[in-house]
């Protein structure tokens, strides 16, 4: 008798719907068991399609329970790729990780002057792959541009417009760049330029979601509603925890950078 109230436990009313998608041909749980797209009863011992947990945190300033789509990604493999999603998404904080870690510091370093873009005529190519890169004291740093001198007015071009307070000298094929004072005005710029390093990241972010959910939209006529529906969810809910990543290691930054 315990073992079957512990299967016949109530389901939420969210989820009432999905009686409709076990006559459209999806997994049912074990017969008597109302568990189907839930993680369910584990004394069942039947592998269900999607998994989902109820969280009882509340939603922020709504105080609602919010529930937690968890979907075994090699279940739903036919649809969409969970994993490649998840490491599109990851790709983008870990390029915002870089941004901040060259480009970003409060004392600038002959390694954050590496990967500014230099717009030739040949081309878009990092700094340090047409010039050698030096300092030759704590507030002067010397780019030696004798193997493309020809790219020496591009390069000074670059380092002016990099949003790094520099303020480039030529002399020929030699670019002098005086290592600006670390004043309240600096750091407040290398702020206002973390926040919009981390907006165009969350556009990135925006654009792996949308393409995530209109792979899973193309599924519509061969699937269950309810099967879009909770895929969607938990695209949308990869693409806010990754957010709030984002706004940890804005709000870190923010802090390193105003002192």
């Amino acid at each position: 008798m315990a073992l079957a109230l512990r299967c016949l436990r109530p389901l939420p009313a969210l989820l009432l719907r999905s009686s409709s998608a076990v006559s459209r041909g999806l997994p049912q749980a074990a017969r008597g068991c109302p568990a189907l797209l839930l993680e369910g009863c584990s004394l069942c011992g039947q592998q269900v399609l999607l998994s989902r947990q109820l969280a009882t945190k509340k939603a922020k300033g709504k105080g609602q329970s919010q529930a937690k789509v968890n979907i075994s990604a090699a279940l739903v493999e036919d649809i969409i790729n969970l994993e490649e999603t998840s490491e599109d998404m990851q790709a983008v904080i870990e390029a915002l990780k870089e941004d901040f870690s060259r480009n970003l510091n409060v004392r600038t370093s002959p390694g954050a002057l590496d990967h500014i873009t230099v717009v030739t005529k040949d081309g878009k190519f990092p700094l340090n792959q047409l010039g050698q890169i030096s300092q030759k004291s704590p507030q002067l740093m010397i780019v030696n541009m004798s193997n493309f001198p020809e790219s020496t007015a591009a390069a000074a071009k670059a380092l002016r417009e990099s949003g790094m307070n520099l303020n480039p000298e030529v002399d020929g094929s030699v670019i002098r760049v005086p290592v600006p004072k670390v004043t309240r005005e600096h750091r407040e710029s290398l702020a206002k330029l973390a926040k919009q390093s981390t907006n165009k990241s969350k556009e990135a972010l925006r654009k792996v979601r949308s393409k995530s959910i209109t792979q899973v939209k193309k599924f519509k006529s061969k699937v269950s509603e309810d099967t879009i529906w909770l895929l969607e969810k938990q695209i949308q809910q990869m693409a806010d925890e990754a957010a709030t990543e984002m706004d940890k290691l804005l709000a870190a930054k923010t802090k390193e950078l105003l002192g």
